[in-house]
C-alpha cells in the first residue's frame, strides 16, 4: 500500500503546485490592474491613457484564470483521499485521463494558439498606428507572455505527474 499512498501524496502535491501556479495568474492580474490605475491617474499622453482599458481587461482576465484554477484545485485536493481509498485503480485512471486531456489542451492553446496570437499582434503593431490599437496589442502580447510563462511550467509539471501516474497504475 506504500506505493499507492505515494501516488496519493504525489497527486496532492501536484495539485497544490497548481494552486501555487494559479497565484501567479492572480499576482500578474493584480499587477495589470495596478498598472491600469497608474495609467488612469498619472497618464498625461494619449499613449499612456490608451493603456487604461487594455490593462484593466488583461488584469481582470488573469484574475479570472487564476481563481478559475485555484478553486477547482482546492476542491480536488480535499476529494483525492476519498476517491483514492474508494478505488485506487479508478482514481489513477481518472487522473491519467484528466492529465492527458489537459496536456492536449496545453499542446493546442499554449504551444499553438498563444504564439499565433503574439505573432498576429506583433504584425498588427506594424500597421495599426492609433494609441488604443498599440496599447491593446502591446497588452495582448504581454498578457500572452505571462500566460505562456506560467503554462509552460505547469505543462512540464503535468508531464512528470502523468508519468508518475502511469508508473503507479502499472504497479497496481
Amino acid at each position: 500500500m506504500g506505493d499507492g499512498m505515494d501516488i496519493l501524496k504525489t497527486a496532492i502535491d501536484w495539485t497544490k503546485a497548481e494552486m501555487f501556479s494559479s497565484a501567479f495568474f492572480i499576482l500578474f492580474g493584480a499587477v495589470f490592474l495596478v498598472a491600469s490605475f497608474g495609467f488612469w491617474q498619472l497618464g498625461r499622453t494619449d499613449m499612456s491613457r490608451a493603456y487604461v482599458i487594455p490593462t484593466l481587461v488583461a488584469g481582470a482576465l488573469l484574475l479570472i484564470i487564476g481563481v478559475g484554477i485555484f478553486l477547482p484545485s482546492m476542491s480536488r485536493v480535499t476529494s483525492f483521499e476519498t476517491a483514492f481509498n474508494n478505488d485506487a485503480a479508478a482514481f489513477i485512471q481518472t487522473e491519467i485521463a484528466r492529465a492527458d486531456r489537459v496536456l492536449n489542451e496545453y499542446r493546442i492553446a499554449v504551444y499553438m494558439v498563444i504564439p499565433l496570437i503574439v505573432v498576429v499582434s506583433a504584425l498588427l503593431l506594424i500597421f495599426l498606428q492609433g494609441p488604443i490599437w498599440r496599447a491593446s496589442l502591446v497588452t495582448v502580447i504581454t498578457m500572452m507572455g505571462v500566460i505562456f510563462m506560467i503554462d509552460t511550467n505547469a505543462n512540464a509539471r503535468l508531464e512528470i505527474y502523468r508519468g508518475q501516474l502511469s508508473e503507479a497504475g502499472d504497479a497496481l
